[in-house]
Formats: C-alpha cells, sequence, structure tokens
C-alpha cells in the first residue's frame, strides 16, 4: 500500500512450518533506545509497530505491533531474515524468545524481509494444518485489492502452488466473483476518485467495481484499508443511497411509461449485483477490534457524492447495458410486488401469520427460545421417532417431506409458493424477506438439520444450508445453526449397548476390544500395546483406502508401491515390486511393466484378466497417495511377518499384514452384534434419544461462515443455474474426494 513492494511469496513446508517473504525494505535492524536491534523490538514487544508514528504510513491497515509479536510468542521456532543496507542478516526466536543475536550471514543484493515459524505444539493441541485453499484464498483477495502485486503460494507438501497477478484490481476481483453467473454488463463498471472528507482535511479514496447478474441475490463486499467489513458502515449506506437514488431517478426519466404505477426499492436496484467497494483513509475508525463495521461518518458523503457523479455518467454512455439493468430492476420490483400478494394470500390461509402453527409440527412447551431445539427431521418416519422419543419440555420436531425448493435458483415469489418452505418459515418465526425478516423473533436458538447419513440426506441438507445462507443469514452468524451427528452403527454385547458414528469409531472400538485379549509377536519379539494399536488403527484405515480404489486400480499392486517400492516418481523398481507381491499377493503375477514419457503402466492379473494400474503425476501429487503413504508408515511398526496372536487359549499364525487384520478383526468381533443403520427411520425413540437427542450424549455441528466470498462462490457455483461451474468443480476435487456413492 505504501508502494514499497510488489512481490509476496508464501511457502508451506512439509515440517509443518511456513514462510512470507516479501521484497520491501526489510525491517529496520538498528539499535533501539533500549540497546537492542529494531527487528527485536518488533518481534519481541508489543505495540512496537510503525502506525504510531504519523508519517511512515499514509495509509495503513493493522500496523499496531501486535500481531507478528503473537505469530513469534506461539511459534515453537521462528527465523527472521532481513535484506537491507547490502547484507542478509538472521536472528532466531523460539516462543516469543531470542534465542540468537542478529547476525550478517553475508551480501545482499536486494532489499526485502523473510520469517519462517512452526506453530508451537504446546499451544495449539489439536491438528496443526495450513490449509492450503483458505490461504489461497486470502491471498487472492489480497492480490485483488492491490493491482499490480504479485502474490506466490507454494505447498511442498502436496506439490500444489498458486500465483496470483491482477493488473485491474477490484474490476477482475469483481468478474472473479461472477465467472459462475450471467452477467448483464459484460464489463464491471468502475468508481475511482478521492475527496476530502471535510473543509481542509485529509482526502479519502475510493475505488468501486459494478458488475449485475441474472441471478437473484446481491453480493457487496466492503474493504478499510484492505481491511475486510463484514458488516459494512458508512461507505456501504453511502453506496447503496446514492445507488438507489440514481437508478431510480435514471429509470423515472427513461422508462416514465413502462414504470408510472411501480415503486422501487433499494433491495430491487440490488437484485444481481455484485460490487467491491475499497476505501482507503487515514486513521479509519470501526466499531469494534474485529473491524467489522467502518464508523468514520465522513466516509457516508464522499461514497455517495463520487457514485451519484460516476453512475450517472455510465448510465448515459451505456445504453445498451443500462437498458438490460434496468429490465432487471423492473422485473424485481414487479417480482416484489408478487411476493408481497403471495405472502398476503397465504396469511389469509393462516400460515406464516405466527399464530397458527403448521399441524406436522410438534412443538415443545417452552416458550423461552434460549432454551428451546427444533429438529428439522428428513421424512415421516423418522420424524415419528423423534417425536416418540424427543424431551417434550424443550425439543420441537418438525419433519419435512422430500428435497426442498433450491432457493438459489428460485425468485422470492416462487420460494413463497412452497409449501416445506412456507411450513419451515411459519415454525422459526422470523418472518422472511427484507423488510419482515428479524432473527431476534426466532423461537428456537438451536436449529438442528437431523438428515440420513447417505446421498439423499446429504442433499437434503445441503438444500436446508442453501435456504438458511440465503434467505436467513443472520442466523447462522448468531451460531443458531447445527447439523445433527447420528451414530452409523451399534454394537451389542448381552445387554450392553454401544453407539459409534462412523467406520473410524467402529474400528477404534474394535482395536481397543481386540487389545485387551491378545498379544502379538514376530520373529523380533513381542510389540508393545502402544505400537500395536497404533499400527492396527492405521492398518484398518490404510485396507480402507485401498478398498476404495479397487474399480480403477489394483489395490494389491498400489499396497506393494507404497510398502515396497516407496513410489517417488514415474520409475518403478519390477524386483522390489515383484517381491512383496510374492509373498503378499503371488495370484496377480506374472506383472509386466510399461513406461511412457508421463505414465508408467503396472499390469497384472486377476482371474486370468489384466488390470492396469497407472503411475503418474497427477497420482504421485494426490491427496490419496499422500494418506496411504502416511497410514504405511505407521504400519511398518508391525515389520514384515510371519506374525504370532497369542490368546489366553491357543496361538494363531498368520503371513501377512492383511491376514493379521483379518483374524484380529474377527477376534474383536467374536461375541458382538453390529448392526449398520441406513437411515434415522430405523432407530426405535429411545435409540435415537441415547444418540442424537440427548444433550448428555449426542455431537453437533455448529454451522459458521468464515469467509463469505469462499462461501458465496460455493452456494452459487454448486447450487446456481450454470452447469459449468460443477464440472470444473468435480474435475478439480476429483484426485482429493474421501467419500464418493457411485
Amino acid at each position: 500500500m505504501a508502494d514499497h513492494c510488489d512481490t509476496v511469496t508464501v511457502t508451506l513446508y512439509e515440517d509443518g512450518s511456513a514462510s512470507i517473504e516479501d521484497n520491501g525494505r526489510g525491517i529496520p535492524v538498528d539499535m533501539h533506545e533500549s540497546g537492542k536491534p529494531a527487528c527485536e523490538v518488533i518481534m519481541c514487544v508489543l505495540h512496537a509497530g510503525g502506525k504510531f508514528d504519523q508519517n511512515s504510513y499514509k495509509v495503513s491497515g493493522g500496523l499496531h505491533g501486535v500481531g507478528v509479536s503473537v505469530v513469534n510468542a506461539l511459534s515453537e521456532e521462528l527465523i527472521l531474515q532481513i535484506k537491507r543496507d547490502g547484507k542478509l542478516y538472521q536472528q532466531t526466536f523460539s516462543r516469543g524468545d531470542p534465542t540468537s543475536g542478529l547476525e550478517i550471514l553475508g551480501e545482499a543484493e536486494n532489499t526485502g524481509t523473510k520469517i519462517r515459524f512452526k506453530p508451537d505444539p504446546q499451544v495449539f493441541t489439536n491438528n496443526i494444518e495450513f490449509h492450503f485453499e483458505l490461504l489461497a484464498g486470502r491471498l487472492r483477495e489480497q492480490a485483488f485489492l492491490n493491482k499490480g502485486l504479485k502474490v506466490f503460494i507454494k505447498d511442498e507438501r502436496s506439490g500444489k502452488s498458486k500465483d496470483f497477478f491482477y493488473e485491474d484490481g477490484i474490476r477482475e476481483f469483481v468478474q472473479h466473483l461472477n465467472k459462475n453467473n450471467s452477467t448483464l454488463n459484460k464489463e464491471p463498471m468502475t468508481i475511482v476518485g478521492s475527496k476530502p472528507m471535510h473543509n481542509k482535511g485529509p482526502e479519502c479514496s475510493v475505488d468501486i467495481a459494478i458488475q449485475w447478474n441474472d441471478s437473484y441475490q446481491e453480493h457487496v463486499f466492503c474493504f478499510t484499508n484492505n481491511i475486510k467489513n463484514n458488516d459494512g458502515g458508512a461507505h456501504l449506506a453511502g453506496f447503496r443511497a446514492a445507488l438507489t437514488r440514481t437508478m431510480n431517478a435514471y429509470i423515472g426519466r427513461v422508462y416514465q411509461k413502462q414504470v408510472e404505477k411501480t415503486t422501487f426499492s433499494g433491495e430491487d436496484m440490488r437484485e444481481g449485483l455484485t460490487a467491491v467497494v475499497a476505501i482507503k483513509l487515514p486513521d479509519p475508525k470501526f466499531s469494534s477490534q474485529t473491524k467489522d463495521k467502518l464508523v468514520s461518518s465522513e466516509v457516508k458523503g464522499v461514497v455517495e457524492s463520487l457514485v451519484s457523479e460516476q453512475l450517472t455518467m455510465w448510465l448515459d454512455e451505456h445504453p445498451t447495458e443500462s437498458k438490460l439493468v434496468c429490465q432487471k430492476i423492473i422485473e424485481a420490483a414487479r417480482a416484489r410486488e408478487a411476493a408481497r400478494k403471495a405472502r398476503e394470500i397465504t396469511r389469509r390461509k393462516g400460515v406464516l401469520d405466527g399464530m397458527g402453527l403448521p399441524g406436522k409440527l410438534a412443538d415443545c412447551q417452552e416458550k423461552d427460545p434460549k432454551a428451546c431445539e427444533i429438529f428439522i427431521v428428513e421424512g415421516d418416519s423418522a420424524g415419528g421417532s423423534a417425536k416418540n422419543g424427543r424431551d417434550r419440555k424443550s425439543q420441537a420436531i418438525l419433519p419435512l417431506r422430500g428435497k426442498i425448493l433450491n432457493v438459489e435458483k428460485a425468485r422470492f415469489d416462487k420460494m413463497l409458493s412452497s409449501q416445506e418452505i412456507t411450513t419451515l418459515i411459519t415454525a422459526l418465526g422470523t418472518g422472511i424477506g427484507p423488510d419482515e425478516f428479524n432473527a431476534s423473533k426466532v423461537r428456537y436458538h438451536k436449529i438442528v438439520l437431523m438428515t440420513d447419513a447417505d446421498v439423499d440426506g446429504s442433499h437434503i441438507r445441503t438444500l436446508l444450508l442453501t435456504f438458511f445462507y440465503r434467505q436467513m443469514r443472520e442466523l447462522v452468524e448468531r451460531g443458531y445453526l447445527y447439523i445433527a451427528q447420528p451414530p452409523l452403527y451399534k454394537v451389542q454385547k448381552g445387554k450392553k449397548e454401544t453407539y459409534l458414528k462412523d467406520d473410524e469409531a467402529l474400528e477404534d472400538f474394535l482395536v481397543h476390544n481386540m487389545l485387551d485379549t491378545i498379544e502379538l509377536h514376530t520373529d523380533k519379539g513381542k510389540i508393545g500395546t502402544e505400537d500395536l494399536q497404533k499400527a492396527i488403527t492405521n492398518l484398518y484405515a490404510y485396507q480402507r483406502l485401498l478398498e476404495r480404489i479397487r474399480k480403477r486400480q489394483d489395490p494389491d499392486v498400489v499396497d506393494a508401491l507404497v510398502r515396497a517400492v516407496g513410489v517417488e516418481s514415474l520409475e518403478v523398481d519390477q524386483a522390489k515390486l515383484e517381491k512383496h507381491l510374492k509373498l503378499h499377493a503371488p495370484e496377480v503375477l506374472p506383472i509386466s511393466i510399461e513406461r511412457a514419457e508421463d505414465e508408467t503402466s503396472v499390469f497384472s492379473l486377476h482371474n486370468g484378466a489384466p488390470v492396469k494400474t497407472s503411475v503418474n503425476e497427477t497420482w504421485l501429487k494426490s491427496v490419496e497417495l499422500r494418506e496411504l503413504k502416511k497410514h504405511a508408515e505407521n504400519i511398518a511398526l508391525l515389520g514384515y511377518g510371519p506374525y504370532r496372536i497369542v490368546k489366553s487359549t491357543d496361538t494363531e499364525e498368520v503371513k501377512t499384514i492383511f491376514e493379521l487384520v483379518d483374524s484380529l478383526d474377527h477376534i474383536a468381533r467374536k461375541g458382538q452384534t453390529i448392526q449398520r443403520y441406513k437411515g434415522l427411520g430405523e432407530m426405535n425413540p429411545s435409540q435415537l434419544w441415547e444418540t442424537t437427542m440427548d444433550p448428555e450424549h449426542r455431537t453437533f455441528l455448529q454451522v459458521k461462515i468464515e469467509d463469505t466470498v469462499e462461501a458465496d462462490e460455493a452456494f452459487s457455483g454448486l447450487m446456481g443455474d450454470e452447469v459449468q461451474p460443477r464440472k470444473d468443480f468435480i474435475e478439480e476435487a476429483a484426485l482429493d474426494v474421501v467419500n464418493l456413492d457411485i
């Protein structure tokens, strides 16, 4: 933002660390008045940033001097490298304290800073993994907002990389947001300018890009000094006021006869609108530390004035595109009027008025919304079990029949004609639509989506999530929306019953069950309990992954490639492959190998027919192979066979790990009755209560919106009218898919 850096590189390393490198001025290395180098003060002392000296940065986002100090404090190890004054400096830190002084490593031609840090496992006790896609999305956003900035991200764990460079800045941002929609004005219109916020005061610079599309959703994203303001603020208020006033005046002037009896609202102007409003100003004021809302009131007048002037000019200079936009607005106004009439009709029928609740809703006795829960259940059979098993005091049940309307593709009036959706709106009591929706009137502070653990259940859940995100987003933002986690298995031994969520939970249960009854010996002696538990758990997961690829590759050959060859490249060692297969799967021999420029093919035999297993660059970079290798490392704790299983009464010997897991699985399952549930309707009321609805034992997933840009992209791409984005998504995600139902 201060024109000192044009390239930023982010790298994610295999050891769990990450680095950020830039070609800016380099952090200062001069001695501070405290007797320490300035860079050490910046890294270790809070509030040692450059923002408080008004001459250092004209406009800035962070720079309070807190962020990097906190990263340092929460890092097991941090290495700081600075290129400045023709020299390369380095200093190392651990958990916020220096572990070395500032050293000169040598000469340096350019300037810049590189920080490599590894999150501290003593602080972050859960899975510490950097998410490539999440970071790439954030970096893309920064590249859009700073036109001309080159941003690179590399992931050495998977080989993925992306680079972002946008000469047109937020114009390209709007085009990116609209890539899944058909647009009305092919080129986004831009509003660029700056004005003083008051007499002789500092200037506020404004950069806005606007494009309408044929969808029914509004997407406006606001930024102040590159900080996203999720709740908008003064700049959003100025933009909306000017847009409504200018479009109203233009339509009244050009389409006077068509719209004589039509009244327009701001909502009509913004149907299908995608816009990015980015402003830069010194010393912005926000409503909170999270900077979600800009409250610098002077900004509103600046934005309003610039939008009015330049939007009027654009409408006059682009008559064809202006006509398409105006027709869209006129249609939106008519649809809004139709929706109002539809709402009145449904009210007259006793729906949506909040007085007569829908007949299929089994309501709870409690009236305080904070203590109330509603379970939205798939189908009448599951609804019946839930109604009989619930706590009537605080739990309401609403069964829905089949798949609800996809609101991403439907206009408001069509949505209100859907019986299932009006039932849902009435049950929640919030009203619907921009004029009437009121989140504070919701009758339940826990809204739980409870669907079957199959493809249809996932589809119904996705349609419901689309409805809540598009029509009742505030309920999601308040944390009221949850997804139930019903179990997939029931294990019974005698009178004792255990419910297990999924295959992994079942495997974990079986592993613990078998460890109590057996010892495992190899030629090198007894395997310790901890190593055995770890190896067998990974062996189950490894076997499950191999089974999943059976339709497209030979799992025995893949096993040999992973455990014997340790496949890293297109080069495949045939001798190692054959040696492993001779011991573990002799029935697939003989094998033959064909090598091409970009692929190595291994042909094995199954029932006399050749089966091809391909080793190519795509597979070598896949999540699938990475997972197989990770599990194989832990399986190696078992060594190679033969294995001797010692039980209390006898001893059994097996040759291979797959024979071993089959024998151990048989031992673990002995005396247990394992039932797999296909749907909620198969559970009786008491089972559904114990497993999914009892607050003492149930597990819920809370639905949150982490990134509105990514969320909008996902809903418009996967649930919208355009087919191509869905096809592109399937192709991009093909290698990362974990649960595919064919």
